[in-house]
């Protein structure tokens, strides 16, 4: 990469694709759906059979040497028979303000992010017995991730798309995270954050002290240990969901 390139790569915070615009001879832009730290994401049709798509743009200067990209790619294509996963399809390559700009092409998922799903509801909370169905699925998914020995790294409310709810839920997960802990470490806090994820449906601090001792025997308080020496993984949790008593 040139130094001019360089300077490019570095002013580059967003891509602001406009829908109707044509990529690659490929896709239409429909809209975009998603900002994170290393990239967007957008809504795309397929021009040759009108397929819609979610295409991942990463930022060069979060992706030297598409290391990002492979990265997600390699992990996508692992991990590609866990349900709860978005499936990966292809990598292309773009051309945007004098950069080759890599993008990967997805399922495209209708669903509503779960931070928006809670943000609707009474009190912008879910009843205690609802939140562990949850939590349930979410743990089941997980569970394929961890016995493959990876995890996804970065799992809150806004990573988690809602696709159906009602006796259960159908979800869908988004937005991998590469940590350079141990791969224990990072199981380890996929269950600390599905915890989370339980504590902040059933309406976090403000409702806690009320909760029944089924959700207070997967909390613990939040505390870190105590949710650890319970559960290491994402099958412990879902097993001890399956085995709950209530009074």
């Amino acid at each position: 990469m040139t130094r001019t390139q360089k300077r490019r790569a570095r002013a580059l915070d967003a891509f602001d694709l406009a829908p109707g615009r044509v990529l690659v001879r490929k896709y239409s832009v429909l809209e975009r759906i998603g900002v994170g730290w290393e990239s967007e994401v957008y809504r795309v049709r397929e021009t040759a059979t009108g397929v819609e798509r979610a295409a991942k743009f990463f930022y060069p200067r979060r992706n030297p040497r598409d290391r990002a990209v492979k990265y997600h790619a390699r992990k996508l294509h692992k991990l590609r028979h866990c349900p709860i996963l978005i499936q990966y399809h292809t990598q292309e390559t773009m051309r945007f303000r004098g950069l080759d700009v890599t993008f990967l092409v997805s399922e495209y998922v209708e669903g509503e992010l779960l931070s928006h799903f809670l943000g609707r509801q009474p009190g912008r909370r879910i009843a205690a017995f609802q939140a562990l169905h949850l939590l349930h699925a979410l743990a089941v998914g997980i569970e394929c991730i961890h016995r493959r020995r990876e995890y996804h790294g970065d799992l809150h409310t806004s990573n988690v798309i809602v696709r159906r709810c009602g006796l259960g839920f159908d979800l869908k997960l988004i937005d991998f995270f590469r940590w350079d802990d141990t791969r224990t470490a990072n199981i380890e806090e996929d269950v600390c954050n599905l915890v989370r994820i339980l504590y902040d449906a059933v309406g976090g601090p403000r409702h806690y002290a009320r909760q029944p001792d089924a959700v207070k025997q997967i909390v613990c308080g939040l505390k870190r240990t105590l949710i650890l020496k319970k559960f290491r993984t994402a099958g412990q949790l879902r097993r001890r969901l399956e085995s709950l008593e209530w009074d």
